[in-house]
């Protein structure tokens, strides 16, 4: 015989009340049962953890000792339950959450807070790094979650859409080609390009759009962040194609946007988890609440090319 729960609670009682009558009334189980369940631990133990006479039941000295660790054992197991239970009912926990730096800090700020105003006792912690390396940390684990556009070939992950993202072109103020009613790919002919590195994803975009318009493919600039490449911008040392959400960035430079159309380019705002892995009920909850705040800044809808 394994000792089980019910013998533990059955010793608990019994060594609680001194009366096998009583325990097995608080126990709510018929006393013949209870009886039998102290008599299997004691056999299973070699000991004797009560003394019965007549008129009272008494803990021997090996049951007072096991008393102390069986009492442990239940405290532990009663926290560990509720500590599931907090966890399911959004109580307590923690989420890690991986994204780049522009769109940590253009839509997890508000998710965030409003996050925290709705599950107070969750912990979140953001990680801001590249793609490649929020990829690499869902999928080992060391991230919850991760923010982000993502290549369809990224293995190990699965992927929840967030919004659709337009490429849009970035001028200083007053440039000439903010004056066109409508901007296409064939218009950033002979103008300076201001491009990310080639290890974004929004480049490899850019590459292909400006290849099948048979343009220049060598740019003026490459920089790895989207506020640097606002910042030449501003400076008018060029016009550059970033994403819908780099307005909110876009805010802070003396730049204006115009839609890309002939084609329009369009890619997904993901949030991704590792798969195969169950994704706890915080995490769903927050992936709900970012989702709101990115729609706010591109609502989700078809776009035709």
């Amino acid at each position: 015989m394994r000792i089980a729960l019910r013998h533990i609670e059955a010793f608990l009682a019994v060594a609680e009340h001194s009366n096998f009558s009583t325990a097995s009334r608080n126990l709510n189980v018929a006393q013949p049962a209870l009886s039998q369940a102290v008599k299997d631990l004691e056999a299973e133990l070699g000991l004797r953890l009560f003394d019965r006479t007549t008129r009272r039941v008494e803990l021997t000295a090996a049951g007072v000792e096991f008393q102390g660790s069986a009492s442990k054992i239940m405290e532990d197991l009663e926290h560990a339950v509720q500590n599931v239970r907090d966890l399911a009912a959004r109580r307590r926990g923690r989420i890690r959450v991986a994204a780049p730096p522009l769109l940590s800090s253009v839509i997890l700020p508000q998710a965030i807070a409003a996050f925290h105003n709705d599950f107070p006792g969750i912990t979140i912690e953001l990680i801001d790094k590249g793609t490649e390396e929020i990829v690499a940390s869902v999928a080992a684990g060391n991230a919850d979650c991760g923010l982000g556009t993502f290549s369809p070939t990224d293995e190990g992950i699965e992927r929840t859409l967030l919004m659709r993202d337009n490429l849009m072109l970035f001028c200083p103020e007053g440039h000439p080609v903010l004056e066109k009613a409508a901007v296409s790919w064939t218009d950033l002919r002979d103008l300076p390009l201001i491009a990310l590195t080639r290890s974004s994803g929004i480049r490899l975009l850019v590459d292909m759009a400006t290849e099948a318009a048979e343009l220049s493919a060598k740019p003026a600039f490459e920089v790895s962040l989207i506020t640097t490449a606002l910042a030449l911008v501003e400076a008018k040392l060029g016009v550059s194609v970033l994403p819908t959400y780099a307005l909110a960035a876009a805010r802070h430079y003396a730049v204006s946007a115009r839609p890309l159309g002939n084609p329009v380019v369009t890619r997904d705002v993901v949030m991704i988890h590792a798969s195969g892995r169950s994704i706890s009920p915080a995490v769903v909850s927050f992936s709900g609440i970012v989702r709101s705040y990115a729609q706010k800044l591109v609502p989700l809808r078809d776009v035709k090319a």
